[in-house]
């Protein structure tokens, strides 16, 4: 039975409360937040508000980071370096420069894994999206659009003040809420080659993060992305992920895979599952990816979402924020 605990219990942390009580090979023995009275989520855990004094007194094998963006890097590497296995939330770090060191890290310490919670791959449709294109039955990836379309209110922002700091969150909308956007797109693309974009605040709401963010990608297969993503719209609208191939076209909409060709009508695949209450929007996935980094633990394999796999879209979005500064397409590997 695996020892686990979490670092960090705002609001995502509820999902991996929920994973681990459900997951028959590990217990929630500690919890840590600077915030005492977050401390009654999870009511059989001993509670801590210093995650290195945890650490110095369970005897812990995986701890669950949940944390915000500049401390990633920090206590990730903490508990690498004190033999601790880090499952943490998404971003991988708060910029580039500090998901390369989280990646170094990782290779300093294999005995300490790292997974990181790009929990979307693992969506039935995307599992499925990526199976067909695989295959290559219906031909080569022409082209992968990826658009978000959520709404965030200034209360947001307002509840927890770094969402809306370069200093602490490391951006907006990209960052936030549309990197499992980003991750998928170069998932299914392949190796980026350059990519063009373009960031604004549509919404004013005194804070530096952007709103609004667009790019045109360019992979070095051949095809080409489109991504656009903004939390200005009226609601939180469902994400449509769409993978031009040369012979049909897969589309992933209102959590459901539909194929599409020449000759043939709109076909249904499957549907994801859903997660209930009013974060459906996380998806349900998140179980899933905590089950099998589990086992990788118990079982020493390498099946699961490394840090070095997750710095790619990290990377993605401080070369959209640099070429809409500098306003021109940016090359990736002169950028990494």
């Amino acid at each position: 039975m695996l020892k686990v605990a979490i670092i960090g219990l705002g609001d995502i942390s509820t999902i991996h409360i929920d994973a681990i009580e459900n997951n028959n090979e590990a217990t929630l023995v500690a919890v840590c937040d600077v915030e005492k009275s977050l401390g009654k989520k999870a009511k059989h855990a001993n509670f801590y508000m210093d995650y290195k004094e945890m650490i110095a007194q369970e005897s812990l094998d995986c701890v669950h980071i949940c944390l915000p963006h500049y401390l990633h890097r920090e206590v990730t590497e903490y508990c690498v370096k004190n033999n601790v296995h880090v499952f943490l939330e998404k971003p991988l770090a708060r910029i580039p420069e500090e998901g390369i060191s989280i990646v170094e890290v990782e290779k300093e310490f294999p005995q300490s894994k790292i997974c990181v919670c790009l929990q979307n791959r693992f969506n039935e449709t995307v599992e499925k999206l990526l199976e067909i294109v695989a295959s290559e039955k219906y031909g080569k990836v022409k082209g992968v659009k990826g658009l978000v379309t959520w709404f965030r209110p200034k209360e947001y922002y307002d509840a927890k003040p770094w969402r809306g700091s370069m200093k602490y969150a490391g951006g907006g909308v990209m960052i936030n809420q549309s990197i499992h956007t980003l991750d998928l797109m170069q998932l299914v693309g392949g190796h980026v080659k350059s990519i063009r974009g373009s960031i604004d605040t549509l919404v004013d709401y005194g804070y530096e993060v952007e709103d609004t963010a667009t790019a045109h990608i360019q992979f070095e297969n051949g095809a080409t992305g489109l991504f656009f993503a903004t939390v200005t719209y009226a609601s939180n609208s469902s994400i449509e992920f769409q993978v031009l191939l040369d012979k049909a076209k897969l589309t992933i909409k209102d959590s459901i895979l539909t194929i599409s060709s020449n000759t043939d009508k709109k076909v249904r695949l499957i549907e994801d599952q859903k997660l209930p209450g009013s974060k459906f929007y996380y998806g349900a996935s998140h179980a899933k990816l905590i089950k099998q980094f589990y086992q990788a633990i118990i079982k020493d394999t390498e099946d699961y979402v490394h840090a070095h796999e997750a710095q790619t879209s990290l990377e993605m979005i401080g070369a959209i924020r640099h070429s809409s500064e500098i306003k021109k397409e940016i090359q990736m590997e002169a950028y990494q």
